[in-house]
């Protein structure tokens, strides 16, 4: 019998394992126009903290008791639906769940590209249009640009590292600890910073950009945000994606260099990658020309089987992860 993760209670601060709660599926016969997905890719996401707490947001909080919902890949076991036959790779938001019920018009067929299914679930899905779209359009991104980037080594960051060394931009990168440093490195990053290292993250951005950055694009917040604004140049670019340093306690940290915002003309735009959907087209078109030149990589970090997933989803908040979380059912 099909199975899936609901939320069992709202959790206060960092979730635990007893927020969650795994139950059994009722199955049936498809309805007109239904598919019947075997799910084998679930992503794995900071923005699913959000969706936790019971408040109003961009996208709907999970319901107390129902199955939640994050990007999956799977294949299509049974169809209802001519336009999605039996054996089609698709991509759809059925999953924290080993099977899915739904109308094949809210399926996605996988493009064609020379990538491994689940590839469309990080750099080649969400998490790479959001790099792609916050980079060039969001921050404005140029040639010749600095650009620092926070959480470098997740799966959003290193794309944004990637993209910004296709474009010509000279690129900072923060990660956690000497090998997700050394792989952001070896991803073309021209410096990269340890956050966790000893010392001050204005005093090490400040040493790696000493004419100070054209552009921040910001997955943490906190003292990297105070960093960026403190060593940012005049009218330089901020594209806000996410403050995962804040998600489970709500509390910012004081911002020392805010007023910088002023002097220095700087620009803040928070955005929300579905606002690009209909130039997904854009994004397919120039990543294809990247891998096919070799100028993109990425790194996965796998769990395996649907009773890890919210293993998988807390290993997010303490680093576990370096490029993609996946769970693989």
């Amino acid at each position: 019998m099909a199975q899936a993760w609901t939320l069992k209670s709202r959790p206060i601060g960092t979730p635990t394992a007893e927020n969650f709660e795994l139950v059994e599926l009722l199955g049936g016969p498809l309805e007109a126009g239904q598919v019947r997905i075997a799910n084998r890719w679930l992503s794995v996401d900071p923005y699913m903290r959000g969706r936790m707490n019971d408040v109003k947001s961009y996208t709907p909080p999970f319901q107390l008791g129902q199955p939640m919902q994050g990007g999956a890949v799977g294949e299509v076991v049974e169809s209802a639906d001519p336009n999605v036959p039996v054996g089609t790779l698709v991509l759809h938001m059925d999953g924290w769940r080993d099977e899915a019920v739904l109308p094949g018009a809210h399926v996605q067929k996988l493009p064609d590209l020379p990538v491994e299914p689940q590839a469309y679930l990080g750099q080649l899905g969400m998490p790479g249009m959001t790099a792609y779209f916050g980079l060039l359009e969001v921050a404005g991104a140029q040639s010749g640009d600095t650009v620092f980037v926070s959480a470098a080594a997740g799966a959003v960051g290193s794309t944004v590292v990637q993209i910004a060394r296709a474009k010509g931009m000279r690129v900072i990168g923060s990660a956690g600890g000497a090998d997700k440093c050394a792989w952001v490195k070896a991803l073309g990053a021209d410096a990269v910073i340890d956050y966790k290292a000893e010392g001050s993250l204005v005093k090490a951005l400040a040493a790696a950009a000493p004419e100070g950055i054209d552009v921040y694009f910001d997955n943490v917040g906190a003292e990297h945000l105070d960093a960026a604004l403190a060593v940012a140049k005049e009218r330089a670019r901020f594209a806000i994606c996410g403050m995962i340093d804040i998600y489970n306690d709500g509390k910012p940290t004081e911002l020392r260099y805010l007023a910088r915002v002023i002097g220095a003309r700087l620009t803040i735009k928070g955005f929300i990658v579905s606002d690009f959907m209909s130039r997904a087209g854009e994004f397919y078109r120039d990543m294809a020309g990247w891998l096919q030149a070799g100028q993109l990589h990425r790194e996965e970090t796998v769990v395996n089987g649907l009773g890890e997933m919210p293993e998988a989803f807390l290993g997010l908040f303490s680093g576990q992860n370096k490029g993609k979380m996946l769970d693989r059912v």
